[in-house]
């Protein structure tokens, strides 16, 4: 009984542990977008790495910052191909 409730305990902060870092990711994403540093604020974002396998698999983009050197890796999903052919 107590290793159910300690199991269902653990479970249910990973799941929340898990949705707090996604909301994180998220916030981070859309400063990116908009060029500004997650961390430092500043307009010194850039592009380091762009990869894809194909039309339909998700890239993944290396940012950095050139003030304060923060760097993180996202995956973004493509639109798929239009038009027959891909926007590679």
């Amino acid at each position: 009984m107590y290793l159910l409730l300690f199991l269902l305990i653990v479970g249910i902060g990973i799941v929340i542990s898990y949705i707090y870092f996604m909301r994180e990711k998220k916030a981070n994403l859309m400063a990116i977008e908009r060029g500004i540093c997650p961390k430092c604020h500043k307009l010194t974002i850039e592009i380091i790495d762009q990869r894809s396998t194909g039309c339909s698999s998700p890239k993944m983009i290396t940012v950095e910052c050139k003030e304060c050197k923060y760097n993180s890796v996202f995956h973004i999903s493509n639109s798929g191909c239009s038009g027959g052919s891909c926007g590679i």
